[in-house]
Formats: structure tokens, C-alpha cells, sequence
């Protein structure tokens, strides 16, 4: 299984930018999706997380109402709309995927994960 994240960029402060995630693997389709990110200095943080189907997602209460997390299965592809750019949203973000899941679930918790993207860079001026 791999993960390609890109898309990643410098914007201004206000602009949107979108990232997606390049998966291998038949199984696809049966696997949790999450978005993570890490801004140096700091520990790794969840971003947003997307079911099996797409029928349901979550976010982290930070990008809750700007990001937008979403799936394309017969493309093997997983997507974050990025809207309104902070500064504080600049980050390496990572795809990750969790073949374990079960249908529905939307998984928050890094440890839950098995398979994890290379990181693209977003950088947000002011």
C-alpha cells in the first residue's frame, strides 16, 4: 500500500488551496481515510476523517467550517478542500489510511492508522 500526498503550496492568507492523497491497493474502498498535519515544532495533529463511503466525516474543531474532506473511490483518491488559509495552518499534511475500520466509521486517532503518505507542505503567508 502507498500513499501519495500533493497539492501542498504557498498561498496568502485567505486563499484556498486543495490537497490529494493518491492511494494503491485493491481495498480501497474499505478504508477509513484521515488527514493529519504537523507545523514544525509541534507534535502531529488530526485534520479531518472521512468513512469508507464518504457518507460521513469529521473535523478537528480548528478547520471545522473551512476545510472540506472527500472521496473518490473509483479513483482510489481522497481529497481536503482548504478555504480561508490561516497562517496557523501552515503544516506538512499527511494522508493516512486504516484498513481496519469498520463501515462508517470515521477514524480520529493517529494511532489507529496503518498506512501514512509522504507529507506535502503547506506554507499560508499573512
Amino acid at each position: 500500500v502507498q500513499l501519495q500526498a500533493f497539492g501542498g503550496g504557498l498561498v496568502q492568507a485567505g486563499g484556498s488551496l486543495r490537497l490529494s492523497c493518491a492511494a494503491s491497493g485493491r481495498r480501497f474502498s474499505s478504508w477509513a481515510m484521515g488527514w493529519f498535519r504537523q507545523a514544525p515544532g509541534k507534535e502531529r495533529e488530526y485534520v479531518a476523517a472521512i468513512s469508507w463511503a464518504g457518507t460521513r466525516k469529521h473535523y478537528a474543531n480548528s478547520v471545522k467550517g473551512r476545510f472540506g474532506i472527500s472521496r473518490d473511490n473509483g479513483e482510489n483518491m481522497v481529497y481536503l478542500q482548504m478555504n480561508n488559509l490561516k497562517p496557523e495552518d501552515t503544516a506538512v499534511y499527511y494522508c493516512a489510511a486504516d484498513d481496519n475500520a469498520v463501515p462508517g466509521a470515521v477514524v480520529v486517532e493517529s494511532n489507529a492508522y496503518d498506512y501514512w503518505g509522504q507529507g506535502t507542505l503547506v506554507t499560508v503567508s499573512s
